[in-house]
């Protein structure tokens, strides 16, 4: 007998919808994905920033944040990548029902992994925001000094130069993160959240 049989779902006497009204929002998962250096994390931050000072209730997972606990131990493996972003989907969802608005920053390379933590969530509860900037200004920013340990062996699987990046195809948000400020960036996706109805719910 599996271990699961034994797991039964237990349903809340609070639900996400009154955990919603309560923060006047409407939740979801503002899913920010792209290369390393592409600026994520930053626009992320400035986002909540932003919501924070509209009063809106916020958490960032980041994912170097994320791996130095949650998925501690996970390599960057194509095998380990995805189950690092099934476990931060997972997480995600829980923010979700708890009538938070989630940012998450991580490279997520694969299609599918990012389909995956959408059909997680009910529809209009997954934002897709790709920061698209040049592999070769990524190089350049290099914060971290990654590319140049990828360029020269140290780093294997490195996403962009010897393990692939799946670009979104129809991502809710295209930032193209080349000559736009961060403020520029974060504003877009604030007014988004706007206008759809996000953050007067």
């Amino acid at each position: 007998m599996s271990s699961n049989e034994n797991i039964v779902w237990h349903n809340h006497h609070v639900s996400k919808e009154e955990r919603s009204q309560l923060k006047i929002q409407k939740p979801c998962i503002l899913w920010f994905t792209g290369l390393s250096g592409s600026g994520k994390s930053t626009v992320a931050n400035a986002v909540e920033t932003k919501l924070l000072e509209l009063g809106k209730h916020t958490y960032l997972l980041d994912g170097d944040n994320i791996r130095m606990g949650l998925n501690r131990g996970l390599t960057f493996s194509d095998k380990d990548r995805v189950e690092n972003i099934r476990r931060i989907g997972e997480v995600a969802k829980l923010f979700v029902d708890s009538g938070i608005i989630v940012l998450s920053a991580f490279i997520s390379p694969f299609l599918d992994d990012r389909q995956q933590v959408r059909n997680l969530v009910q529809d209009g509860e997954f934002i897709e925001i790709f920061v698209d900037t040049p592999l070769d200004i990524c190089e350049k920013r290099d914060p971290k000094g990654l590319y140049k340990k990828a360029r020269n062996g140290v780093i294997r699987n490195f996403t962009g130069i010897s393990s692939p990046y799946e670009a979104p195809e129809n991502a809710e948000i295209h930032l193209i993160n080349d000559n736009i400020s961060i403020e520029e960036a974060a504003s877009k996706v604030v007014d988004y959240l706007k206008e759809k109805g996000y953050l007067d719910a």
